[in-house]
């Protein structure tokens, strides 16, 4: 619709995503940029007189933040989302279910003992995603506060019934769905065995605008570990997805669903990749009846990021890997290239006093073809004082040639032949399981399970929970030598052949889960012992994340796609109902 015909019936939503409060705080340069910039996202649902902010998850970068990014987000909140100014939207479902992870299970507005002038409304990403016995997250520490409405939150992981928060403004009803992270290999399989319903309203089913928020995998990282757009029902009108981070943020029609997709993006880098240096932009949202309008606002106080690739082997005219001093040429080529972006991004701040002064840079270097790498450290110290990150400017990759069983000449498929060497993005999971998948026949594990020792490493590093490893060796070996004890076996043959039926029996996932969570339960008990400070007052969520492969009990459809409950019939039919 026309954004000039707003009125009384419109409602006015800035939305957000990938925040990251907190990346990276203690670097001297880079330290306050996530802080400026959630400041300026206030600041302009502020000055347009939203009427909520809707955040896409990913609040927090660091699942347990820092003092320092708590009281800061706490006082922005409170600076800008509180006020006299009236709120002029109601809520009609029903808010023990919409807000069903604290103990105040209403929005924040109709609070009499809180003044609030623009209210939040936030689903958890994966990076301040809920942890612990009690499933709590960075965000339920706001939610209690009374400064953000945490919605979203499955406590199952058997079935998810998604219930739309129902919010109307005059004549205009909205439908607001959350779905906050779940590993995406578990939520994959779940829509494909249908055990994802979306509820719908009981009454005027087809006058209501249907918005979801979502924070997934929408690009493919793997078999299942995605979800496609076919997944998500086809009576919603708008999707916003949230967890990449390159900022789509212009509505994009899925032509199968017919339904619009925003993806808004992170309003800062974490990482230095071509995704991410897409101009960063948050989105204001006007919804009138069934129709809508996406406003894009450029963010001003983003730090500039440029990234070029340069192929070596493509300046033959310049030098070879035989041309004399080749290695200074190399560098006066990335030396010039650097300058190149440099210059570009100095005229883009012209006029932009709110723009970092200085701007990320990354060069990747492709030096196949005999080419060998110079000195990173020695290059960089040349731009010490006009770049943010001067310790990693350089990045070489090579490319190199795989043999995939090739029989035939004709048969070759030379796009597979040359693929880059350069690796991220990975798991700890992930890269126990390669290991041991890539790992000789004698070298395997014969009492744990790859899963379970990626999860015990995982708690070791990202948690410093420094007896996992341990305990959880020790748990299966007590639960082995039990079973054998029970079986009686005394020959070594017969030990060997036992401990392995045992390591790998029917379930062996829930077997693996109560490991897991009674070693973790351990090493918790050793370190208060110990004295030490606990890292994290809460266990690990086993539930919430141990289920990569989950026993599956029923057979996925043969449609290849799965729904909430119900067919591929039309609009509404077969929903599960709300409110």
């Amino acid at each position: 619709f026309n954004p000039a015909q707003e009125d009384e019936d419109t409602f006015k939503i800035l939305i957000a995503t990938d925040i990251h409060l907190g990346y990276l705080e203690k670097d001297a340069i880079r330290g306050q940029d996530t802080y400026n910039t959630l400041n300026e996202i206030l600041d302009c649902a502020k000055k347009n007189k939203v009427d909520f902010i809707l955040l896409g998850g990913d609040l927090f970068h660091e699942n347990k933040p820092s003092r320092r990014c708590l009281h800061s987000s706490i006082s922005m909140l409170r600076k800008y989302c509180m006020g006299d100014s009236p709120v002029t939207f109601n809520i009609l479902s029903d808010q023990t279910v919409n807000f069903n992870t604290t103990q105040f299970p209403w929005v924040n507005y109709q609070d009499e003992n809180l003044n609030i002038s623009i209210p939040v409304f936030s689903i958890h990403g994966n990076h301040d995603d809920p942890t612990g016995a009690e499933g709590l997250c960075a965000l339920d520490l706001l939610s209690a506060s009374g400064l953000v409405n945490h919605f979203g939150h499955s406590h199952s992981v058997e079935r998810i019934e998604i219930s739309p928060v129902l919010m109307q403004k005059g004549s205009t009803k909205l439908a607001l769905y959350g779905l906050g992270s779940i590993p995406d290999e578990r939520l994959y399989r779940m829509f494909v065995n249908k055990q994802v319903t979306m509820l719908r309203p009981k009454e005027d089913q087809d006058g209501w605008f249907n918005l979801f928020a979502i924070h997934q995998n929408r690009s493919k990282h793997g078999p299942t570990n995605y979800i496609p757009e076919q997944f998500l029902d086809d009576f919603l009108d708008l999707v916003v997805w949230g967890h990449e981070h390159e900022c789509l943020i212009t509505p994009a029609r899925n032509e199968q669903q017919l339904f619009y997709v925003t993806q808004p993006g992170s309003s800062v880098a974490t990482s230095l990749s071509p995704g991410e240096a897409t101009k960063k932009h948050i989105g204001l949202l006007k919804v009138k009846g069934r129709k809508m309008n996406m406003q894009k606002i450029p963010l001003k106080t983003v730090r500039q990021f440029f990234i070029q690739d340069v192929v070596l082997a493509d300046y033959e005219d310049l030098f070879t890997p035989e041309t004399p001093q080749v290695t200074k040429k190399m560098e006066d080529l990335c030396y010039a290239k650097v300058i190149e972006m440099l210059e570009e991004a100095e005229k883009e701040r012209i006029g932009c006093p709110l723009t970092p002064e200085k701007p990320l840079v990354r060069l990747r270097v492709d030096y196949s073809g005999g080419f060998e790498t110079f000195n990173t450290s020695r290059f960089s110290q040349k731009f010490v004082d006009r770049v943010a990150n001067p310790k990693d400017i350089i990045h070489f990759l090579r490319k190199r040639e795989y043999k995939d069983d090739i029989k035939d000449e004709v048969t070759i498929d030379y796009g597979k032949l040359i693929k880059p060497t350069a690796v991220g993005g990975l798991r700890v999971e992930d890269m126990v399981k390669q290991y041991f998948e890539a790992a000789e026949q004698k070298v395997q594990l014969s009492l744990l399970t790859e899963q379970g020792m990626g999860k015990a490493i995982q708690e070791y590093v990202d948690k410093d929970e420094k007896d996992a490893i341990e305990e959880l060796i020790t748990c299966q070996l007590e639960k082995t030598q039990r079973h054998l004890q029970a079986r009686g076996v005394t020959t070594e043959q017969d030990i060997d052949a036992e401990a392995r039926r045992c390591h790998r029996p029917s379930g062996a996932n829930l077997h693996d889960c109560v490991s897991f969570l009674t070693a973790m339960n351990r090493a918790k008990a050793n370190r208060l012992e110990r004295g030490e400070e606990s890292v994290d007052q809460d266990m690990p969520d086993v539930d919430m994340n141990f289920a990569d492969d989950d026993v599956v009990a029923s057979p996925a459809p043969t449609r290849g796609r799965g729904r909430g409950g119900r067919g591929r019939g039309g609009r509404g039919r077969g929903k599960g109902e709300c409110c």
